[in-house]
């Protein structure tokens, strides 16, 4: 493994990427936060200087391979986390660390989950900052520097490591493009709905904010009642087909654009992802038929919380831990199944799933015809078979680290419901669980130990478990090839 080329990558993007924390100081002169200001400029003049060294010495040996891109990418969703939660530290607006890091490190993994019990506390600067980390966090940090990457062979391996999903291809011939398509399409589309937000009489801070963390699928937002305080049927329908539409694989769209609707329409993923979508709205709404007597209000509450769990948003417009236990029980399985592989939503992905039935179906069917072969297919194409495998890995990797996770949390003495919804709702980047961490609840009562299993929890999930045990394995770094 070459330590001097992971070095000098990561910090010469995590050198790009102190450019960040130049953004919120906008936001902040314009509301007069001067010490917010001061202190978003010092952190970003800290994070590039101690950076420098090693991004301007350029390694002899510059090929990256795939070992090389995992440990870039686990090490650097280390950093930009830890970096991203000093603001929120050197300000005082959370005081401890522990505090900081984790709403840090859920805002870049598009998790939601929260620790604060005030939100309306913070400064404009900091809340636009924690919207902000949304919106890096879902398309990727490292795809969102693939630009300053030299050679398209880097950026694929980056690409692969980073963006969720069983396949991760080009969706233009370089590897540099490909980035740059799925950045313009992602900040188009948070365009549209910051102006279709801003046309429900949301006002234009609340706007961006909750634009960003739609695009992120990430929830945080800027009022304690989440979006129950604007109490507009408008803004809810505008969020929750947002929410669907960044749970979509952004190849799709780049289909769409490209004139080829047929094929994109023709996506088992996609079809799939509406039908349970379509699915769990029915059964919520009849579930919840005797607390909603009004139709309407039942079809958009429910279709906005399927919506938000499923792509792994996390906004709320209702206290859905209070809903018949049926209806919770179908969110808490939407929090497992999760959005299409290539988009910004968190949980397996629809095409894990399929793949995995798919895959039990062809068990089923060569135990009851052994002489018989059968392809699993993909979209038309027979399926690589060691991408069955590794959704295979993923899976036991995913359900082992589950039960390790509660089992370390639950020294806390939650209940039962508690503690595993909130590893649950951590590992699929949801944001809410149920109970004590419910929507109009938060993790503040955690214990510092907790939190950080937590945290770790939410940056397996987004980065899919192996990019995080390969950089905490040691003989991968004593390994010198």
């Amino acid at each position: 493994m070459n330590k001097h080329l992971i070095a000098h990558y990561l910090c010469r993007i995590t050198a790009a990427g102190s450019l960040l924390f130049l953004v919120p100081v906008i936001i902040c002169v314009i509301y007069g936060e001067w010490e917010d200001a001061k202190i978003f400029l010092i952190v970003a003049a800290g994070t590039a200087l101690l950076s420098a060294p090693a991004a301007l010495k350029k390694p002899k040996d510059n090929d990256v391979f795939a070992r090389e891109g995992l440990m870039v990418v686990a090490l650097l969703w280390v950093l930009y986390p830890v970096a991203g939660a000093m603001p929120f530290y050197l300000s005082g607006q959370i005081p401890s660390f522990v505090d900081a890091v984790f709403e840090s490190v859920s805002g870049f993994t598009t998790t939601g989950s929260t620790i604060l019990t005030d939100i309306e506390s913070l400064s404009h600067g900091m809340l636009f900052w924690r919207s902000f980390t949304h919106w890096v966090g879902g398309m990727g940090v490292l795809v969102l520097a693939i630009a300053v990457l030299p050679g398209n062979k880097a950026a694929m391996h980056f690409m692969r490591a980073e963006c969720a999903g069983p396949q991760v291809g080009k969706i233009v011939p370089k590897g540099k493009n490909s980035a740059r398509y799925l950045y313009i399409i992602y900040s188009v589309l948070t365009l549209v709905f910051f102006f279709l937000l801003m046309l429900g009489g949301m006002p234009w801070f609340d706007s961006i904010c909750h634009a960003m963390g739609t695009a992120g699928t990430g929830g945080f937002g800027v009022k304690n009642a989440g979006i129950a305080y604007y109490n507009s049927p408008y803004i809810e329908y505008v969020l929750t087909i947002g929410m669907a539409m960044f749970g979509v694989n952004f190849s799709i769209y780049y289909l769409i654009l490209a004139g080829h609707m047929k094929n994109a329409l023709k996506n088992a993923e996609l079809r799939m992802y509406i039908i349970i979508m379509a699915a769990a709205t029915l059964l919520i709404a009849v579930g919840n038929r005797n607390i909603y007597s009004n139709l309407e209000e039942n079809f958009r509450y429910a279709v906005f919380q399927v919506s938000s769990i499923m792509t792994s948003t996390g906004f709320a417009t209702a206290d859905y831990s209070q809903w018949p236990e049926f209806s919770q029980t179908v969110l808490l399985i939407l929090m497992f199944i999760g959005a299409c592989a290539g988009s910004t939503g968190g949980g397996l992905k629809v095409q894990r799933i399929i793949i995995m039935f798919r895959s039990v179906k062809k068990f089923v069917r060569q135990t009851l015809s052994p002489k018989c072969v059968y392809v699993l297919k993909g979209e038309d194409k027979s399926m690589d078979t060691s991408t069955v495998h590794g959704v295979q890995t993923y899976f036991i990797l995913y359900i082992g680290l589950m039960l390790l996770s509660l089992l370390l949390i639950s020294v806390d003495n939650a209940d039962f419901a508690t503690s595993f919804s909130s590893v649950v709702t951590c590992i699929n980047n949801i944001g809410p669980g149920l109970n004590r961490v419910g929507p109009v609840e938060n993790f503040s009562f955690y214990s510092d130990f907790a939190k950080i299993v937590l945290s770790v929890d939410m940056l397996f999930g987004r980065l899919e478990c192996l990019p995080v045990i390969i950089m905490l394995s040691p003989s991968v770094w004593r390994n010198k090839f």
